[in-house]
């Protein structure tokens, strides 16, 4: 997406990066979108302020809410597997890299536990480019959020784990092909 410069229709909570602290931002203020990727938005805020909007409030920012979709009823009976739950993981962005967190290397770990009446628990360990990165609990939430839009998913957990450190060695091919790094 190209950057383009907005202003704001309406006071709205926001987040800000990497602090993960909130943030109202006020009706009336320029803001530049300058990213929109797995349904939030990072935005520019007083010229000196990274912010990340989440899509319930894209009408803010003049956007159409993307549909992300809200947590389908289980599905008992249904099929599945790891891909299915890193396809959705592939939805989730570091809202400071506008790579998803799966091929960003971010994701260590994924269980998919079968449960009663053929419904499942998924388990997924993750961890941040950065220990003190503050966003860390919102890009958790986002993964767990989407996890749990999988019809068969009763429960979904993503812990952060350090250990292994993240290194940029652990980008996909794909994630270095869209960072431009090969």
């Amino acid at each position: 997406m190209a950057q383009e410069s907005v202003f704001l229709t309406r006071s709205v909570d926001a987040v800000q990066i990497p602090s993960g602290a909130p943030i109202q931002l006020a009706k009336d203020r320029p803001v530049v979108i300058t990213q929109s990727l797995g349904g939030a938005y990072t935005l520019l805020y007083d010229s000196r302020c990274l912010v990340r909007l989440d899509a319930k409030d894209a009408d803010a920012i003049g956007q159409a809410s993307p549909v992300v979709g809200s947590p389908d009823q289980p599905t008992p009976g249904a099929h599945l597997d790891e891909e299915m739950v890193y396809n959705r993981l592939r939805q989730v962005f570091d809202p400071e890299i506008p790579v998803n967190i799966v091929d960003l290397g971010l994701i260590y770990d994924c269980q998919v536990l079968p449960r009663e009446a053929g419904t499942f628990e998924v388990v997924v360990k993750m961890t941040l480019t950065a220990p003190g990165c503050g966003m860390g609990v919102v890009i958790a939430q986002d993964a767990q959020a989407r996890i749990q839009q999988i019809p068969s998913v009763t429960e979904a957990r993503v812990d952060l784990v350090w250990d292994p450190p993240w290194n940029p060695g652990m980008i996909s091919e794909q994630g270095k092909m869209q960072l431009g790094l090969v």
